[in-house]
């Protein structure tokens, strides 16, 4: 009697042993596939140091499966009859293998999601079970609010967790969270410290220099790739985090510095997405360090409330409401993405810094991405399906299910207000609070309307005035809507010609 064959499709961002799909395969005679294809690596020109990472990564992984006993059929990039797309790769396999069943975990992009699902093979579908709370299980927390408040969520998933609770259901040091203690800028006599970094092996190295012949369009560089590809390297990341950088991150989190680009940063969220590292496995550590005395409360919290709060209530609002989510605009912005974004040719600082070491490392901090480039997409109109590409294309962590509702909700406001109360927008002296960026600025923060004023100044403003009839009864901008009235006329009209003349050096293509 024959026996069924089947097959698990290991995508990417899946790099976890105790992936649904793999549980349910007979190693012994059972088969993954795994395919690096171009279809993945272009439909946003993603940064090179992306690319790199997850080949190298895959390929380390499907080294492991097969030292587990597992048959992996691994088809690289470069491999003569690769069809070029996930679909055509898994249908290929399947006629070839004679498979009976496909085993499929559900995916981190919508896009990909509906392609696979379209296929017409006998697939099983999987739920995620790294993630902390299941798409349906969002659904019935999201069901018969108008809106869905973080806070509330995050609230349930400590419940549901236990992580930081006493015995009585309360939580730990009698607040949910700790984040205004979180803001503080860098004092000039902290010093960050050293950042793990894991030079390349024998199978990176091949990657990298078929990424650089592939990819030498796409915007970023290779150089400095030192990121972990492996699930004891990722390991090493972490374990460098706990000791080096928690206790003070909780402090730290927001500060931006020039030429600091992680700070006290873990760097750990590529990894984590791709499932090098496990979410529950982090948190327990964290909580343990709180225990232990290691790590102040705001800093313990603040790192678990990012993990199961932001990041798990993201991804529900994702699968709730794609595709259409990806087309709201709430703004009506029509402004194309400036070429600056590219290309970090801009002489305000704050900017320059924040593109330049995304383009180096294909990393920027949370408040580097919503505070610092967000903040002047937000300020300056760009069109909202553009903004996301470029997040999309440039961080290493990015994939749509976290990045869309991050960019498109939280930095963009494009959703209306469905995913944040107010529209995270500033003007340059949130910057100057925050960072040591305006010291040596081109433009001078302390100036809103003369030429040499910081554009986000006037930006700032420009942008309340222009949307006060959908912003103007919001609870949250209040009383910055009574300081604007309270500016005189001239003050008004000169913050707006101000505006307006950035604006038009933008739509005339020329960098700020």
């Amino acid at each position: 009697m024959t026996q069924n064959c089947q097959l698990a499709l290991v995508l990417g961002d899946q790099l976890s042993f105790d992936l649904p799909s793999l549980s349910a395969l007979d190693p012994a005679r059972d088969w993954v596939l795994m395919a690096e294809v171009a279809a993945e690596t272009d439909y946003v020109p993603h940064h090179p140091q992306k690319i790199a990472l997850i080949f190298s990564a895959m390929r380390h992984f499907a080294e492991a499966l097969g030292e587990r006993g597992y048959q992996v059929r691994y088809v690289p990039l470069d491999q003569p009859g690769n069809p070029g797309s996930l679909p055509a790769v898994l249908e290929q396999a399947v006629a070839e293998l004679s498979i009976d069943q496909v085993h499929l975990t559900e995916c981190g992009e919508w896009r990909l999601e509906a392609a696979l699902r379209a296929c017409a093979l006998p697939i099983t579908w999987h739920a995620d079970t790294r993630f902390l709370c299941g798409r349906d299980e969002f659904a019935r927390w999201a069901e018969g609010r108008k809106q869905l408040r973080m806070e509330f969520f995050y609230r349930e998933m400590r419940r549901k967790s236990g992580l930081l609770m006493n015995g009585d259901g309360t939580p730990v040091g009698g607040a949910w969270n700790f984040d205004a203690e979180n803001r503080k800028a860098l004092p000039k006599q902290v010093k960050a410290p050293m950042t793990a970094r894991f030079p390349a092996d024998a199978v990176t190295q091949d990657v990298l220099a078929l990424v650089a012949e592939r990819f030498s369009h796409h915007y970023g560089s290779l150089d400095a790739f030192d990121y972990p590809v492996t699930h004891a390297e990722a390991e090493a990341l972490w374990q460098h985090f706990l000791d080096f950088a928690l206790p003070a991150f909780g402090d730290f989190q927001d500060a931006m510095a020039t030429g600091e680009p992680f700070l006290f940063h873990a760097r750990i969220s590529a990894a984590l997405n791709i499932g090098l590292l496990d979410l529950r496995r982090l948190c327990a550590d964290v909580e343990a360090a709180y225990w232990q005395g290691r790590v102040p409360l705001n800093a313990a919290e603040g790192f678990i409330r990012q993990l199961i709060g932001w990041r798990e209530y993201v991804r529900g609002i994702y699968w709730m409401h794609m595709p259409e989510y990806a087309e709201r605009n709430a703004f009506g912005n029509t402004r194309p993405l400036p070429e600056f974004y590219w290309t970090g040719k801009t002489r305000m600082k704050c900017m320059s810094q924040a593109i330049g070491q995304t383009l180096e490392h294909a990393y920027a901090h949370h408040i580097q991405r919503l505070m610092v480039t967000g903040n002047f997409a937000l300020l300056a109109g760009i069109q909202p399906s553009q903004v996301c590409d470029w997040y999309l294309a440039v961080y290493m962590d990015a994939f749509d299910w976290v990045e869309l509702p991050n960019t498109l909700g939280m930095v963009m406001h494009a959703d209306g207000g469905y995913l944040g109360s107010k529209p995270y927008c500033a003007s340059g002296q949130y910057i100057k609070r925050m960072s040591n960026y305006c010291g040596d600025c081109a433009y001078k923060v302390s100036e809103s309307t003369s030429e040499q004023a910081c554009p986000f100044n006037a930006l700032y403003w420009h942008f309340l005035m222009r949307h006060r009839e959908q912003l103007g009864g919001n609870h949250r901008l209040g009383m910055i809507y009574k300081g604007l009235d309270k500016m005189t006329e001239a003050k008004q009209d000169a913050l707006w010609t101000r505006g307006e003349a950035l604006l038009a050096r933008l739509d005339a293509g020329q960098a700020l």
